[in-house]
Order: structure tokens, then C-alpha cells, then sequence
């Protein structure tokens, strides 16, 4: 009887002692985590007690959330017959160890013996340790055991591919995932537009996007952000807009994907419209809405709006983050303020590759090739070892400068000194090199020994040459195989006709325009642009739709009578079509340029920069007429074409007529 009472006491004494370690068990969760000490006196006591296998669960999960991982394993070792939900904790802690296979493989040969080894939750949990550790055909192999995989299994496998860095196969296991009838949460959404995001996969990704807009997630914030992002990539900026319009809730991250969307995609006016429609939303930008309408900045030359973004971000961002850091430069550099570029240069905290490879091309396009070059020394006296995209800003320095000799050392020391093969773009440049200084054979045998096919850039150049240095004969060879690669390109087209008017081969010039109607190729507009007054200007040839057309006009008939007193006469060669000598100086005087210097001139006061952005080549007439405006007008005019900047002061261009 005494007995009886006695282990009644200790059985009553132990529940008691019990109750506390399960209420704050009860409690425990990964967002309220324990001490680690307060978990390893928790794990002692309940030892003693005879409480762990009731209680196990919950302690494992203290012991993982605590980060405790190697004693929970060793609990889960102590238990005699561990379940279907400590399982998946002891997965989890084993992935976390530093070496985890070894532990993951202990605990699948246990699992295996098992009724809980079928279960979806181990099953996943075991996924999620081989992919963690490298072994995708182990995770697949797992994964193809359960005979209905959840969405949350599903969203492994698919997490596992886009971790490894094969997303192709990523987007795969997705398209079976909605073949198979899985319908996803808003973590899966997101993770699969991702994917295809960056595979460019606009089918399978708008397939993601309907699934969830009839599961009602399409509103989340996250996934709406991610469809937009998937319609960026694939170039789909109206059906991004679409999106992005209906987001109740949009942060900056939604904003940014739109602003660099836009900038990214050739819409570089629409992109700044949105930058400001931000900043009257009272949304903060993020570095990669910045760094998207510092790039519309540069696409437009629009200086003065890029310092109004560069306010909005404290400055030490610019000097700590590359990539605000690149931008900025690229965009002083561009708008040809390239002391300002070299000043963020200098002060930057944080210089990668990427940082000295955007302010040698920068230094290379306007005209500092010796301080480019310069550099190459203090990157390795740095530590930063040089890459292919150094060797084309180092190119592209030669070629804007005629340094011939420089360009075939260059080229020739990427390989034998610095063990760099050659890409298509490098040997893009040295062609471009070669051919503006009439070395037409020896770009064409370059070509020819090229260890790749010529791409249209590559032929482009070599084209661009036969122009400069009227060789009918080899543009008609070249352009045949350019219209073989693009034959929608008006480009190819016009620049042949121009070299036919030169040589006053009208009939040919003629047929190649009729070819051009009948397959339906439409001529690039010419395009030039000017900032004033934080508003973007744009000018076409022959363009009277501004509001200050009349006057300027007048500007640019005042400016042509002082010119022809300096002896200049319109280089009418350069016109297309087969007209009068009297239509084609009418054409020239209006080119796009000119109408944008012409506005700049009546709005601006003496003495200030003006600067132009054109989307095409500036022509021979137009650089002869703008060093002639420069000098009448005492200004100092920056010209950025597709190619190059040209820096016009009194007379002269920065390019010494070399472009």
C-alpha cells in the first residue's frame, strides 16, 4: 500500500513538474525562438522525465529553429519510432550542417524501414536535402516516388532546377507540374515566372499567370510584380503596363521592373514619364528604378534630368553599389560630361569589373583613349583582372581614334597574354577599325578567317567602310549576305542606295528603293533629341510640328547665309534620292540635327553646352555644318550619334573628322 502511494506521488509529482515544459513547448514557433541554452536544459529535463516521444515534435522544431541542428539529430536518433512529422525537422537540420549528405543519407536508409518513407512531406524534406547538396538526379529520383505530389513538392523540384542554375529544365518541370493538374500558391507563382522570366518563356509563363489569376493570387503584390517582370523580359511592354496598371498595392520593386522595363526595351521617354509618375506617388525609388531612368537619361542625353534622379538617392549609394555606380557613369559619360564621370570614378568605394570596364568604354567614346588605356595599368595594380568586355572598350577606344597599330596589339594580347578568346564582338571592332581606315581587303580576310560566322554587326561595319571609302563593288557582295541575315533591315538597304547616289548610279539607287516598297522594308526615321527645362525635345528631317517651328526655321536660314560667307557648301553627295542640286540642299538644311541645334540656339543663352542625341549616324554634310555653327556661334555642341560623341568647339570636332 505504502508502495502504491509512492509511485502514485511520483507519478503525480512528475506530471505536475510537466506541465510547465509543455506549455512553453506549446509555444514554441520559428518566429519565437528560445534561447539555445533554455532548449538544451528543456532537452535534459525532458530526457529524465520520460516525456520525449510525446513531446519530440515540438522539441525538434526548437532545437532546428534555434539552430541547434547537430542536437537535433541526436534526438532524433534517441527516438524509437520516429514519425512522419520528425522526419522533415531532422531533414531540415541535417541540410543546414555544413556536410550534409552524410547525415540526409542516415536518415533516408532509416526512413526506408518506415511506414512514414511515402509520405509527402518526408519525401519533399529528403528533395530539398540532395538538391541542397548538388545531387538533382537523387532529388528527382525522390520526387518521382510520390504517387501525387503536392503543389508544395512541385515547388521543390522546381526550386531545386532554378538553384542548380538550369532553369530550362526548371520551366519543364513546371510545364508538367499544370499538366498534371497542380494548382499553384502564390510562393509557387512567383517562383515559376521567375523562371520563365529568365529563359524568356512568354507561353509558359502567361499559362502560370492565368493560373493564378483564377486562384485569386494575382492580386499579390509579389506575383503581379513577377508577371510584370516575365513581360519586361520577353519585350512585352504593353501587356506589362497592363498588369502593373491593375496592382492595388504597388511597392517600389513593382515600379522599378517597369522603369528599367522600359529603359531596357527602347522606351526610354515612356520610362522617365513613369520614374516621375513615382515620384508623385510619393514611392521612394529603389536602386533599379534609378538606375533604369538613369539609363532613359543616357538613351535621351538628357543630363539634367538624370542629376534630378541622381538626387533622390543618397549619394554614398552611388559610391557603395556598382550598379548605381555604373549607371552613373555610363550616363555622364554618355552625355558627354565625361570629367563628371571620371569624378564618380574616382570617389567609388566599391569599384568591380563591370565599374572600370563602364569608364574605359566611356573614356574610349569620347575621345580619351589615353587615359583608357592608362587604366588598364591601375585595374592590375589593383588586383582586377581584366575580361573580354575590357578588350572592347579597349577596341572600341581605337576605333573611334584611327589607332590602328594600338587596335592589332590589343587584339592580338587579349589571347597571347592574357589567354582571352576572342568573341564575335571583338572581332566586330577590329573590322570596324580596319574598314574606316580603308583597309577593306584586310577586313574581309579577317572575316573570312573568322572561327565563327559573320553576325550582321560584323558586316555592318565592313559595309560601313565600303561607304566611307566608296567601294561599290565589295558593299554589293557584303550586302548581299546582309540581306540574306536581315532582310527587314532598311538600314542595309539605305546604305547601299547612298553609295550608289554617290557614284550617281541613280537607276540602281532607284530599283534597290522599288525592292525596298515591295517587300515592304520601311526607312529608319532619323531622330534627334535635346533636354530644356526638364522636358525632352524631339526633332525629325524636314519636322515643323513644334510649337517653335517658324522661328526655327528662321534660325537656321540666318545661321546657312553666314556659312555660305565662310565658303561652305552643302555636301549635297550625301542625299538619296536623284533631285535637283536646289531640293537636296533644302533637304539638308533640315535634317534632324540641325532643327534640334537650331532650337537649343533660341532657348539657351550664350555661352551654354548644347547638347544632341541622334538614333542614327551623324552625315558628312551635317558634322561639316555644325563645326561652322560652333564657330559663328561661339558654343561648345555635343553630338551623341548611334556610333560615337562628337564634341564641336570653334570650328573643330573632337573626332578630328574620324568617325
Amino acid at each position: 500500500m505504502a508502495m502504491t502511494s509512492q509511485c502514485d506521488n511520483k507519478n503525480s509529482s512528475r506530471a505536475v513538474v510537466a506541465k510547465p515544459e509543455r506549455l512553453l513547448l506549446a509555444g514554441v514557433a520559428p518566429s519565437n525562438r528560445p534561447p539555445p541554452l533554455t532548449v538544451k536544459l528543456l532537452h535534459a529535463r525532458l530526457l529524465r522525465l520520460d516525456l520525449l516521444a510525446a513531446l519530440s515534435p515540438l522539441l525538434l522544431r526548437a532545437l532546428s529553429s534555434s539552430a541547434l541542428h547537430l542536437h537535433a539529430l541526436r534526438l532524433h536518433c534517441l527516438l524509437p519510432n520516429p514519425s512522419h512529422l520528425t522526419f522533415p525537422i531532422a531533414l531540415k537540420s541535417a541540410s543546414r550542417l555544413p556536410h550534409p549528405l552524410r547525415a540526409g543519407e542516415q536518415l533516408h536508409a532509416r526512413s526506408l524501414k518506415l511506414p512514414s518513407h511515402t509520405n509527402p512531406h518526408v519525401l519533399t524534406s529528403l528533395l530539398t536535402l540532395y538538391a541542397r547538396c548538388g545531387l538533382l538526379h537523387r532529388a528527382q529520383r525522390v520526387f518521382d516516388e510520390m504517387p501525387h505530389p503536392s503543389t508544395v513538392s512541385w515547388t521543390a523540384l522546381i526550386t531545386a532546377y532554378m538553384d542548380a542554375g538550369d532553369l530550362r529544365e526548371a520551366v519543364h518541370v513546371a510545364r508538367n507540374a499544370f499538366a498534371n493538374g497542380m494548382r499553384p500558391d502564390s510562393f509557387t507563382a512567383v517562383r515559376v515566372l521567375t523562371a520563365c522570366a529568365r529563359v524568356a518563356d512568354l507561353a509558359t509563363g502567361e499559362t502560370v499567370w492565368r493560373a493564378a489569376e483564377q486562384e485569386g493570387i494575382a492580386q499579390s503584390v509579389f506575383v503581379a510584380t513577377a508577371a510584370v517582370d516575365l513581360y519586361v523580359k520577353c519585350g512585352e511592354m504593353a501587356k506589362a503596363r497592363e498588369v502593373f496598371d491593375k496592382m492595388r498595392d504597388k511597392d517600389a520593386v513593382a515600379w522599378g521592373a517597369m522603369v528599367g522595363g522600359y529603359a531596357s526595351n527602347g522606351h526610354p521617354r515612356e520610362a522617365l514619364d513613369l520614374f516621375l509618375a513615382m515620384q508623385a506617388e510619393g514611392v521612394r525609388p529603389d536602386c533599379y528604378a534609378v538606375a533604369g531612368a538613369l539609363s532613359a537619361c543616357t538613351r535621351l542625353g538628357a543630363l539634367d534630368l538624370g542629376r534630378q534622379a541622381i538626387r533622390m538617392v543618397d549619394w554614398d549609394e552611388f559610391l557603395d553599389n556598382p550598379v548605381l555606380g555604373t549607371a552613373l557613369i555610363d550616363m555622364y559619360a554618355k552625355c558627354g560630361s565625361t570629367a563628371e564621370a571620371w569624378v564618380v570614378f574616382q570617389q567609388m568605394r566599391k569599384k568591380d569589373i563591370i565599374v572600370w570596364n563602364a569608364m574605359i568604354l566611356g573614356l574610349g567614346m569620347t575621345g580619351h583613349e589615353k587615359t583608357a588605356f592608362t587604366l588598364i595599368g591601375q585595374m592590375e595594380k589593383s588586383g582586377v583582372k581584366l575580361n573580354d568586355n575590357t578588350f572592347i572598350g579597349l577596341l572600341c577606344s581605337c576605333t573611334h581614334t584611327g589607332l590602328i597599330q594600338d587596335g592589332r596589339r590589343y587584339f592580338h594580347n587579349m589571347t597571347k597574354l592574357y589567354h582571352i578568346s576572342p568573341r564575335i564582338e571583338h572581332y566586330g571592332c577590329i573590322v570596324d577599325l580596319l574598314s574606316r581606315a580603308g583597309l577593306l581587303q584586310e577586313a574581309h580576310q579577317l572575316i573570312d578567317d573568322m572561327p565563327m560566322p559573320a553576325n550582321a554587326v560584323i558586316l555592318g561595319a565592313l559595309l560601313g567602310g565600303c561607304k566611307i571609302h566608296r567601294n561599290a563593288e565589295l558593299a554589293e557582295h557584303v550586302l548581299t549576305q546582309l540581306i540574306r541575315l536581315e532582310p527587314w533591315n532598311s538600314g542595309n538597304y539605305v546604305m547601299l542606295s547612298n553609295i550608289y547616289s554617290n557614284r550617281g548610279r541613280w537607276e540602281d539607287a532607284a530599283k534597290l528603293r522599288l525592292d525596298m516598297k515591295e517587300k515592304g522594308v520601311e526607312k529608319v526615321p532619323a531622330c534627334s533629341w535635346v533636354e530644356f527645362e526638364g522636358k525632352v525635345h524631339e526633332f525629325r528631317v524636314g519636322d515643323k510640328s513644334h510649337p517653335l517651328s517658324d522661328q526655327i526655321y528662321k534660325k537656321l536660314d540666318e545661321l546657312g547665309l553666314e556659312m555660305k560667307t565662310m565658303g561652305y557648301e552643302p555636301t549635297t553627295e550625301v542625299v538619296m534620292f536623284d533631285v535637283e542640286d536646289e531640293e537636296k540642299e533644302h533637304t539638308l538644311v533640315h535634317h534632324s540635327e540641325k532643327l534640334a541645334i537650331a532650337f537649343n540656339l533660341l532657348v539657351t543663352g550664350p555661352g551654354e553646352t548644347i547638347r544632341v542625341t541622334k538614333n542614327l549616324r551623324v552625315c558628312s554634310d551635317c558634322h561639316t555644318a555644325i563645326k561652322l555653327i560652333s564657330r559663328i556661334t561661339h558654343r561648345e555642341i555635343i553630338v551623341r550619334d548611334n556610333n560615337r560623341f562628337h564634341c564641336f568647339r570653334d570650328g573643330s570636332c573632337s573626332c578630328n573628322d574620324y568617325w
